[in-house]
């Protein structure tokens, strides 16, 4: 969506505010031994509490308040009983949602406790990837470059992206226009980031991967060549300058 009055800005900073605590709850109430369902159901009652809905639910009918990743798992992880957090695993949420006719989305990855699997790297890159990417984005720029941009930087640390997972508009609906903003370069992609324009913005940083494949359950994605993935994700609003940063509350940057 496109901002043009003070109230739909409001909207926007609410919901958007709703998910990034929901999301920075959730990343510090995660502990070994807890399932996938304990730390989702705790999600879904913070976000009931702050009078948000699900956007997965709502939208798709996902069997989960958000997505839980845990390892290889890449996106639209299901936060079942069976899956029981470890020491060291690597695990993303991705928690989006509806409030009053507004849609937010945010996300991270991060490393459960101890780092004895090395995954730390993986997650700082794509962090620090984010950070330099939405510092680039105003008004005009055009969407590939910023895509071209991300692969570059995940190129330099020995990283790959992946690209059959992207970004995307987001404020009225969960995905809007515009539909796709790729972490690479694609010549023929000529959409440009619009002044006042909602975003979400999401790096997918990958080990060895460059696409994902569809688990039997119908939604886990894992990628096509093994390896790891770390995403992080804020929604943004585009001005003539430093752009809005709807869900800094997350703290994913921290």
């Amino acid at each position: 969506m496109t901002i043009t009055t003070d109230e739909e800005l409001a909207g926007m900073n609410k919901i958007s505010e709703a998910v990034a605590i929901t999301l920075q709850k959730m990343r510090d109430a995660a502990k070994p031994g807890m399932s996938a369902k304990e730390l989702d159901d705790m999600g879904g009652e913070i976000l009931n509490d702050m009078g948000a809905k699900s956007a997965p639910r709502l939208t798709y009918k996902f069997p989960g308040w958000t997505c839980i990743c845990i390892n290889n798992e890449v996106a639209h992880g299901i936060p079942t009983g069976k899956k029981i957090l470890q020491e060291g695993d690597l695990i993303n949420i991705d928690v989006s949602a509806e409030m009053g006719g507004f849609w937010s989305d945010n996300g991270g990855s991060f490393v459960l406790g101890e780092d004895i699997h090395k995954h730390q790297p993986l997650v700082d890159a794509s962090k620090r990837i984010l950070r330099v990417a939405i510092e680039q984005i105003k008004g005009g720029v055009r969407i590939s470059d910023i895509g071209r941009l991300i692969e570059t930087e995940a190129k330099k640390g020995g990283y790959k992206v992946i690209k059959d997972l992207t970004g995307h508009g987001v404020g009225r609906s969960l995905h809007e226009e515009p539909l796709e903003i790729a972490n690479y370069y694609d010549k023929h992609y000529k959409q440009r980031f619009r002044k006042n324009g909602i975003v979400a913005v999401e790096t997918f940083i990958a080990t060895k991967s460059s696409y994902t494949i569809t688990g039997k359950d119908g939604w886990t994605m894992t990628g096509d060549k093994g390896g790891f993935v770390a995403q992080h994700e804020h929604t943004i609003m585009v001005t003539d300058g430093k752009p809005v940063i709807l869900t800094k509350a997350n703290g994913i940057w921290k």
